[in-house]
C-alpha cells in the first residue's frame, strides 16, 4: 500500500468544514484539537483511498455500497452522542463533553455484522399486501417536517434544533 500524505493545511480545511457544519447544526467536535486532528487525518487518509471519507476507527471494505453506514457523520453518530455522549470514534460529541464538564468514555460498536447487514437489506422490499416494511420507525419534527428513520427521535432536530419530545412517530 502506498503512504498517503495528509498535510497539516489539509487538516485545517476538513477542520474549519466540520466545526462550520456542527455550528450550523447543533453538534460538538471532540475538545482534544490533537485527538481531532489525527481522526481528520484519517478521514483524509480513507477519502483519498476509497474515494470516502469512512469512520476511521472502522475497516472500511473499499466499496462504497458497503460502507455508506460508516461514512463521517455515520448513520450511528446521534444515537451514540445521545446514548454514550460520544461518537465510536469520539469525533462527535454532546455539550457537556465539549464544555470540559464530562469526559468520554467506551462507545460500543453498533454497526451491525457484515451477515446481518445483508439481512437488514431484504427488510426493506415489498410485501405480497404491497405494504412497505421498516427495519426502523419514522420519526417526524411537528415543527419543521424534518423526517429520519431511527429507533429514537434525534435529540435536537438537525433543520430547526427543536428537541425530541417535538418529534412524533410517523410510519
Amino acid at each position: 500500500m502506498s503512504f498517503i500524505e495528509v498535510t497539516e493545511s489539509d487538516i485545517d480545511v476538513l477542520y474549519k468544514k466540520l466545526k462550520a457544519d456542527c455550528d450550523e447544526h447543533g453538534y460538538f467536535l471532540n475538545p482534544d484539537n490533537d485527538f481531532v486532528r489525527s481522526l481528520i487525518q484519517g478521514l483524509i487518509k480513507n477519502e483519498r483511498r476509497y474515494g470516502y471519507q469512512a469512520c476511521p476507527c472502522r475497516l472500511a471494505s473499499g466499496k462504497k455500497g458497503e460502507d455508506l453506514d460508516i461514512i463521517c457523520p455515520c448513520t450511528y453518530r446521534d444515537q451514540d452522542v445521545e446514548e454514550f455522549n460520544a461518537c465510536y470514534c469520539a469525533l462527535y460529541v454532546n455539550a457537556a463533553i465539549s464544555a470540559g464538564k464530562q469526559k468520554t468514555g467506551p462507545v460500543p460498536e453498533r454497526r451491525p455484522t457484515r451477515s446481518e447487514r445483508g439481512n437488514l437489506k431484504t427488510m426493506h422490499t415489498v410485501s405480497t399486501t404491497s405494504s412497505l416494511v421498516f427495519p426502523l420507525p419514522v420519526w417526524r419534527c411537528t415543527v419543521c417536517g424534518y423526517l429520519c428513520a431511527r429507533p429514537s427521535p434525534p435529540g435536537i432536530c438537525p433543520i430547526c434544533k427543536v428537541t425530541k419530545d417535538r418529534f412524533e412517530r410517523f410510519i
